[in-house]
């Protein structure tokens, strides 16, 4: 089964479910049928669960899938012979989404010795080819989809990122997250020189109902997360997330910074922090990337919380990261609401990027068949 025809199966039946929000499901119902009390089992609504989150992507990526689809069906309609030319215009298409230079001359030579080896000379028998490729080298650096490295007693989060990214909203909404788990969560306010960021932090922890470890500003981060993970420890937290400063202005005393932080955490867990969250905005492009670049130079980065992705049409951006930093794109911010940062799945992504493609494939043949 074709990419395409997976995603297509998978996601053909999210309309189907709608209103299942408002119906009870109990352990009592797992075998219940729709048809008489109304009852759905614990798996019709975990798959509805999951359907939704496939929707909410495909919503958030609106902006990318009109701008992509657009570009490929002018490209099509212009090209209709395989040859350089086209090649070359695909190559600008990519570029303008961000999929990343070094990804897209990847992909592209890819093409031209699949389009050889096949004996290809329609662009059209192309379409499919070039987002199956795209994924195939996402899926060629690491797994498709990377967790996070939750522990069984505390988890450590270090979240980097420079001002105005969505730093500490996104702390906030992934306390929300876990908290919603039934997880025990706090917060330390280690962004001690920004002015506003202590309150900003004690603002979404007084929301989220989680503790915030914090000192006076200007004081030394690294004591802040000393009193932080001592405090997790004696509290029985679960998941301690440290927002941290980011003055990529001066990668000395950054580099320095966070490496302090690290020995202080490292006194209570030698393995610790658990992850190193880099946070990005989306609609910064191709600047995203080298803030990435700049970051992992500073600190080893194990994954990315891309925020605004819902108002950016440069989706590409999470192939090119990595593709070509290797870093997993662990989280998504797909809209405003304290809910909208999500797990990032590849085939949410996928989809959502690529859904009226995915939608329209095999139609044509379909048709054939019946006439």
């Amino acid at each position: 089964m074709s990419l395409f025809d997976r995603l297509k199966k998978k996601f053909s039946g999210q309309t189907d479910k709608e209103g299942f929000e408002d119906t009870p499901v109990t352990e009592e119902t797992k075998d219940a049928d729709l048809d008489g009390d109304g009852l759905i089992s614990i798996e019709e609504f975990e798959e509805w669960e999951q359907e939704q989150v496939g929707y909410k992507f495909k919503q958030g990526l609106e902006k990318s899938r009109e701008k992509f689809q657009d570009q490929i069906n002018q490209l099509m309609a212009t090209y209709r012979t395989v040859d350089e030319d086209f090649f070359e215009a695909l190559e600008e298409v990519l570029i303008t989404a961000d999929v990343g230079f070094e990804t897209v001359m990847e992909l592209t030579d890819e093409l031209r010795d699949y389009a050889k080896l096949k004996n290809i000379t329609e662009t059209t028998e192309l379409r499919e080819v070039i987002v199956e490729k795209m994924i195939e080298i996402y899926e060629r650096n690491g797994d498709l989809d990377e967790g996070m490295n939750m522990q069984d007693d505390l988890t450590i989060i270090l979240v980097v990122g420079v001002n105005g990214v969505g730093k500490t909203t996104s702390i906030g909404k992934l306390a929300h997250r876990y908290k919603s788990e039934g997880k025990n969560v706090m917060l330390a306010a280690a962004d001690t020189f920004r002015a506003g960021a202590i309150n900003q932090l004690q603002v979404w922890g007084d929301r989220v109902d989680a503790d915030v470890i914090k000192h006076q500003e200007g004081s030394d981060p690294a004591a802040v997360v000393f009193d932080a993970v001592n405090a997790a420890k004696r509290r029985g937290t679960d998941v301690l997330i440290v927002d941290t400063a980011g003055r990529l202005q001066n990668k000395g005393n950054l580099m320095k910074e966070l490496e302090k932080m690290k020995r202080v955490i490292q006194r209570v867990d030698e393995n610790a922090p658990h992850e190193v969250l880099l946070v990005l905005d989306a609609t910064t492009g191709q600047n995203a990337m080298l803030q990435a670049k700049s970051f992992n130079d500073v600190t080893e980065l194990t994954g990315i919380v891309l925020t605004k992705l819902d108002g950016t049409a440069k989706g590409g951006i999470v192939l090119a990261i990595k593709n070509e930093l290797g870093i997993p794109v662990k989280f998504v911010g797909l809209g405003e609401k304290i809910d909208d940062l999500e797990i990032f799945s590849a085939e949410n992504y996928v989809y959502g990027l690529f859904a009226d493609m995915i939608d329209e494939s095999g139609e044509s043949s379909d048709d054939e068949r019946t006439e």
